[in-house]
């Protein structure tokens, strides 16, 4: 059966002047028909057929390495955009490449009852969905607004598009997660599908879809302060110029290499943390594991058992999840992106450089088989220090193959 037009429309306006349930109020809109009333198993019916159709055809994710590319490489697969060289799916790699890729930032924090520690391997503080959508050369209907109302209509006409419409919410907010396991400002970025009968169909990167009341996603999605109901979503098929790519994928490792190697401003960062982030982070980190003696030396601040146990569980972690970080620290996936990038016109002396990061993914999985958070608080020091020596190893081949990756860009966008 054919839906009407504007059907959420007509279905929330009547749902205003009635008080029935989303389902209740489109099931009646669905039921119009001139000279003849629909019975209730063609009610049924329709409403269901309606439910399908609204669905739009959406990959599942597979071999996810980082969260945000792999979630705009579905969104950009079911929008039909295509590499402008193959004609496949822009994959994941690229995205995540041409999003900033590969950073570094450790930072630990400590409270009343717990010290928390944070290590971030992907590209950061940079905001990575805005660089990956600046960079990707495709359209993208962007918006935020701090009214609830206007959110919806969004929402509606991205899914009325038939298109998957991204939103970002706060993750202690979504009703599935333990509001106490997580920071309050935490925030995820979530597909919104489709919609079945009175929920909404989430894709949260779990390999199946999660329905949500509109009301709950509309409270998590509020919950957001700076981007309160941000969305985006891909309204055309048309892709990118493989010349635009290759100009972006520069720029994108241009940026990449100088916050690694500490030439490029952060953005937002006061100048004392930058000792926190890129290579110097890293062997500021290995300073830290190293010090016995100091406050601000791991040994002193992880001296408490049930602290040292949270503390490097959380490293752990930030390391394996794919979020932040990923396998390898996400370097075997910055390998494949400057293998693809290669490809790219007048690229191809990046696919050199490739190797360099594929070594550089083993180092880091040796680094996160190292940690054990159930160490002895008494062999606490001994572990800290053999993770600060792979960490230096670390440091030294991220330094040589960053700078040889920069003066291979550089040497590429030469006038």
């Amino acid at each position: 059966m054919a839906q009407p037009k504007n059907l959420k429309k007509l279905t929330r306006e009547r749902m205003d002047r009635t008080g029935e349930s989303y389902t209740t109020a489109r099931k009646h809109i669905l039921s119009i028909k001139p000279g003849r009333q629909l019975n209730s198993v063609e009610v049924a019916l329709a409403a269901a057929a309606a439910e399908e159709a609204e669905l739009p055809e959406y990959p599942a994710p597979e071999n996810v390495t980082q969260y945000d590319a792999a979630l705009w490489h579905r969104v950009l697969t079911q929008a039909g955009v295509t590499h402008p060289m193959t004609g496949e799916p822009l994959s994941e790699a690229l995205l995540a490449g041409l999003a900033g890729g590969i950073g570094f930032m450790a930072f630990t924090f400590q409270y009343e009852s717990i010290t928390t520690a944070t290590v971030v391997t992907r590209a950061h503080p940079e905001p990575y969905t805005s660089n990956l959508l600046a960079r990707v050369g495709v359209k993208a209907n962007e918006r935020t607004t701090g009214s609830d109302r206007l959110a919806a209509e969004y929402l509606d006409a991205g899914l009325d598009a038939g298109r998957a419409v991204v939103v970002r919410a706060s993750v202690a907010a979504l009703p599935w997660i333990d509001g106490d396991a997580v920071e309050e400002s935490d925030s995820i970025d979530l597909v919104v599908v489709g919609e079945h009968g009175d929920d909404l169909l989430i894709d949260d990167g779990s390999g199946s879809l999660t329905p949500i009341s509109p009301e709950d996603l509309a409270i998590a999605r509020a919950k957001r302060k700076k981007d309160k109901h941000w969305q985006a979503w891909i309204p055309a098929s048309t892709g990118p110029t493989a010349e635009l790519l290759s100009a972006n994928v520069c720029a994108a490792i241009e940026q990449t290499t100088g916050r690694l190697l500490g030439t490029r401003e952060l953005q937002g960062i006061p100048t004392h943390f930058a000792k926190n982030f890129g290579i110097a982070g890293m062997n500021n980190w290995a300073d830290r594991l190293r010090d016995t003696d100091t406050k601000k030396g791991w040994t002193r601040i992880f001296e408490d058992p049930e602290r040292l146990e949270s503390g490097l569980g959380q490293v752990l972690g930030f390391l394996t999840d794919t979020r932040f970080g990923g396998l390898g620290g996400l370097r075997g996936q910055y390998a494949d992106f400057l293998t693809e990038a290669s490809t790219l016109p007048g690229l191809t002396a990046l696919g050199l450089r490739a190797a360099d990061y594929a070594h550089l993914a083993q180092d880091w999985i040796v680094f996160t088989d190292l940690i054990d958070p159930e160490v002895s608080p008494d062999d606490r020091s001994v572990h800290f220090a053999t993770l600060a020596d792979q960490l230096e190893i670390i440091a030294q081949a991220e330094e040589l193959a960053a700078t040889a990756l920069a003066q291979t860009v550089a040497g590429l966008i030469q006038p």
